[in-house]
């Protein structure tokens, strides 16, 4: 048996105006051939995991590619056809299984529904291949992804922590039925809604209600594999939003399963919408706790669903109202970094920080703050993640700086990077543990590494692209109607 594993992710924020190019791929860790494998082998990412059964089989393993890039807005035409060749001319030479590792939410220049697209192609090489697709939670489900492949798994918890079982629930089904072994059949559908990213925390309701049906489902005879999607929406496509799909040995009862956890979904539209704060409010309330760490989540300028990193609405609002032992991660200012590294060490520095990047989708033109403040750490900003999500993967942050301005210290990065792992700061000489207040551009992921450490979380509502605020987006290609955009929507699963 010659099997194919590989990796090609991207989720696009169709309202970014980050360039999601090669470079930004080479920039996250782009490895071809033989190099793919020995990146993620001794990972908990789904790559490691197919690989780990394609070795139980005796098989010929062969990875033209493993790339990834942090969410930006849509891939290159140049970068989708070269990491797409990749797969496509190994699947050309011939193989008996395909292993994907996908996201389910990349946008290309040429292509709104850009696994759709591989899936198709891969199809049009080798029609009977049998193929496995992992998706990640924020998966925009298609009807090309589905057509196109014989099982499609979803992870069932954000922050995303179980992305190497899922590969192998799926992986088996996958290598059973090329063996004759199994015979499954999937059925999916959508709902009409599109939910916020910031609600759909898997320790949270909505979700965790729903996780928790798809793993009653799996528990049921005949059932293989059950998957409720939160949808990505901040990728501005036709097919965005709540999905669930199902691996069954009957349509039937996949149609059943199906019905119920989409029935499920709708019957909670209204949790799926995050209700805005004031944020001077917000940062007023995080200075009336005595105790700490408290984690402060400015989730409207997250790298993680495709912001720049670089607004300074939320931060300006903390050194405003004068909060005292606070660390930031992170704020992306590569000319900042350069500026902090020829002062050095000790030095004092007056910068205008972050407020590189216009953003035009939401109307707003890039802020610097001015501040004054104290060099007083460089890094090559590299750690290797120890906490649950990602474990084992080493994380290149690029030229990194440590800026103090006030109580306030602010680790500014040269490449963007969500803060998901205590390594973060770590690798600055920060103990998270014993920091009063933990500022981080993140919404969900941050719990992977941090969510022990806090004893008080609170949202920061301020500025940016991956905005939980409707009122700020123009959507003009997803499906209409959806809910909340069309408050009035009326559906249920059949109709």
């Amino acid at each position: 048996m010659r099997v194919l594993c590989a990796m090609l992710k991207h989720e696009t924020n169709t309202f970014s105006p980050i360039r999601t190019d090669m470079a930004r791929f080479r920039d996250w860790g782009l490895h071809f051939g033989p190099d793919a494998a020995a990146a993620y082998r001794d990972t908990a990412m789904p790559l490691a995991a197919y690989i780990k059964l394609a070795e139980a089989e005796g098989a010929e393993i062969v990875t033209p590619v493993a790339a990834e890039a942090m969410p930006a807005g849509p891939v290159t035409a140049e970068a989708f056809e070269r990491l797409n060749g990749a797969i496509l001319e190994e699947v050309a030479r011939g193989c008996d299984v395909a292993l994907l590792d996908l996201h389910g939410a990349m946008v290309s220049e040429t292509e709104s529904d850009g696994e759709g697209a591989l899936l198709r192609r891969i199809r049009e090489i080798a029609p009977d291949l049998p193929i496995a697709v992992t998706c990640d939670l924020h998966c925009n489900l298609t009807a090309a992804m589905v057509d196109n492949c014989t099982a499609l798994i979803g992870y069932k918890t954000y922050p995303h922590v179980d992305m190497y079982e899922v590969a192998e629930q799926v992986g088996g089904i996958v290598l059973a039925a090329a063996k004759g072994e199994a015979n499954p059949v999937m059925v999916w559908g959508q709902a009409p809604l599109l939910s916020q990213t910031l609600r759909q925390g898997t320790d949270d309701e909505p979700m965790r209600g729903l996780i928790a049906a798809c793993r009653d489902w799996e528990n049921r005879d005949g059932i293989l594999a059950a998957t409720v999607f939160g949808g990505f929406a901040l990728a501005d496509i036709e097919d965005a939003g709540n999905s669930a799909v199902v691996i069954a040995d009957s349509a039937d009862l996949g149609r059943t399963a199906r019905d119920d956890l989409l029935a499920r979904t709708w019957a909670a539209r209204e949790e799926f919408v995050y209700r805005h704060r004031d944020l001077a409010g917000a940062v007023e309330t995080a200075k009336s706790y005595n105790d700490g760490p408290v984690i402060l989540l400015d989730h409207a300028d997250n790298c993680g669903s495709g912001a720049t990193q670089d607004v300074m609405t939320a931060i300006a609002e903390v050194l405003r109202q004068d909060l005292d032992g606070v660390a930031v991660a992170t704020v992306w200012d590569p000319a900042a970094v350069a500026e902090m590294t020829s002062a050095g060490i000790g030095a004092t520095v007056t910068l205008d920080l972050g407020g590189k990047t216009d953003m035009p989708s939401i109307g707003e033109a890039g802020r610097p703050l001015r501040v004054t403040g104290t060099v007083e750490g460089l890094s090559d900003g590299s750690f290797t993640v120890e906490g649950p999500m990602y474990t084992g993967v080493t994380v290149r942050c690029g030229a990194t700086a440590l800026l103090r301005v006030r109580g306030v210290r602010i680790i500014v990065t040269s490449l963007h990077h969500e803060p998901w792992d205590t390594g973060i700061f770590t690798m600055m000489g920060i103990d998270p543990a014993r920091t009063r207040y933990l500022l981080l551009k993140s919404r969900i992921h941050y719990r992977a590494g941090f969510g022990a450490l806090p004893k008080h979380t609170l949202t920061l509502d301020g500025s940016g692209v991956t905005t939980s605020d409707n009122t700020r987006l123009t959507y003009r290609n997803v499906r209409r109607p959806i809910y909340p955009l069309d408050p009035e929507t009326s559906w249920s699963p059949g109709t």
